[in-house]
């Protein structure tokens, strides 16, 4: 269950990164708002996963997930390039990712 909440928190994290962007400098009300509640639910989340992983697997898988995810949106939301060393250098996250979850009880 703690890899599930671990998978979700990382999830919010990418919310919370994508919401940045929207938030114009904090200046637009909602999006704010959200941005907000997305980094709460996040750090909240990893806490619970915490009480059962290993904090640097957590933390890594955590921030791999966001780092992922954020990277996908940021090509297919806001047009930044999809190079083939970037999609490769993600793609390594992802192995790194899965690996640390395969020696992870």
């Amino acid at each position: 269950m703690a890899w599930i909440i671990l998978i979700i928190a990382g999830l919010f994290e990418v919310g919370w990164a994508v919401g940045l962007k929207f938030t114009e400098g904090f200046t637009r009300l909602v999006p704010t708002g959200l941005t907000l509640l997305s980094m709460i639910v996040s750090l909240g989340l990893l806490g619970i996963a915490l009480r059962t992983l290993p904090l640097g697997t957590a933390y890594a898988i955590w921030t791999g997930v966001g780092t992922v995810g954020t990277a996908i949106l940021g090509v297919v939301l806001f047009g930044e390039p999809a190079q083939a060393m970037r999609i490769v250098c993600i793609g390594l996250i992802v192995a790194g990712i899965v690996g640390l979850k395969l020696v992870t009880p």
